[in-house]
């Protein structure tokens, strides 16, 4: 046989799990960087291939754009693409060193003047932008931007200035939420999750954890959802389940719900997936580009959640 140059294949999961019906669907679908994630995560490949396709999003200023959240077109940094990249250099252990330097350094350029992070910097305006998404000239701080982030480094012992007053930014928006939705609240626990003041973090979090209970914000019975809410903005049927705010076992989210809960909610999770081997896409779609590209993001995650919380996956 000639030789090609190409790497072995990796051993392929059993047939018909969710994962062999997902590994399909990923290599019909997906970007490659959601392909070398996908590697990662469930063939055993390594973390170096991964940086080297998300170095394809990277900026010179530090950031990250050319639509890795796929909402945003365009080449500009943008906060909600470098929280992106965390995630994804978190998800395969390279938060660190020279590489996030350059992103804090970032985040440092594009924070408001109370040193946090807007959903969506101007320079945004002029590029392809989810109608949903607006776009301003003097943008808010915003928790669903900053939480995130902040959080991450964190976890990952990332030493930066740019943290002290996005870190008290992030305290006074959860302890003073009254009113809220899912995403937000989401972006609170990813924050609450990685916090260095633990007691003041398991506080926060058993009040926010009431307030998803008290204004129904977690659908807790995936066969009656009539009588939860969908949030104002929100896609039809965009409902937000436990394993959304408790993506781990070990996040203070998974206080909120009982054991049968949560069984409930992940066995809704792997019902979800679908006949191509995908999972679809909740949230409000706006061009066939950006949905198309979602999706092997969602069934990544979906993957990865299952898995936390002991489900087999194959």
């Amino acid at each position: 046989m000639a030789e090609t140059g190409a790497p072995p294949l990796p051993p392929s999961p059993a047939p018909h799990t969710p994962v062999a019906r997902a590994e399909r669907f990923v290599w019909l679908t997906a970007r490659v960087l959601e392909q070398r994630l996908f590697a990662h995560h469930f063939g055993g490949g390594a973390a170096d291939p991964v940086e080297t396709a998300l170095d394809a999003y990277r900026n010179e200023d530090g950031g990250y754009g050319h639509a890795l959240e796929p909402d945003l077109r365009g080449p500009v940094s943008q906060p909600l693409h470098t929280a992106h990249a965390l995630r994804v250099l978190d998800a395969v252990g390279r938060c660190a060193g020279q590489r996030v330097e350059r992103i804090c350094r970032y985040l440092t350029s594009v924070s408001t003047a109370d040193g946090a992070l807007p959903a969506i910097h101007p320079s945004q305006r002029g590029y392809p932008t989810a109608p949903f998404v607006p776009v301003v000239d003097d943008p808010p701080s915003a928790l669903l931007a900053t939480g995130p982030v902040v959080g991450l480094l964190h976890r990952n012992e990332v030493w930066h200035a740019w943290l002290f007053r996005a870190t008290d930014f992030c305290w006074q928006a959860v302890e003073s939420l009254e009113e809220s939705h899912p995403y937000e609240i989401e972006a609170a626990v990813a924050f609450l999750d990685s916090a260095p003041d633990r007691p003041r973090a398991e506080a926060a979090a058993d009040r926010l954890g009431r307030l998803v209970r008290a204004h129904r914000l977690a659908a807790l019975d995936p066969d009656g959802l009539d009588a939860y809410p969908v949030s104002p903005g929100y896609a039809p049927g965009e409902h937000h389940f436990p394993y959304d705010y408790a993506r781990t076992p070990q996040s203070l989210a998974r206080a909120w719900f009982t054991d049968d809960e949560m069984t409930r909610s992940l066995d809704h999770l792997a019902a979800q997936q679908q006949e191509d081997g995908g999972w679809p896409v909740r949230w409000r779609r706006w061009a066939p580009a950006p949905a198309l590209e979602a999706r092997p993001l969602v069934t990544v995650e979906a993957l990865r959640t299952l898995r936390s919380h002991g489900r087999p996956v194959g």
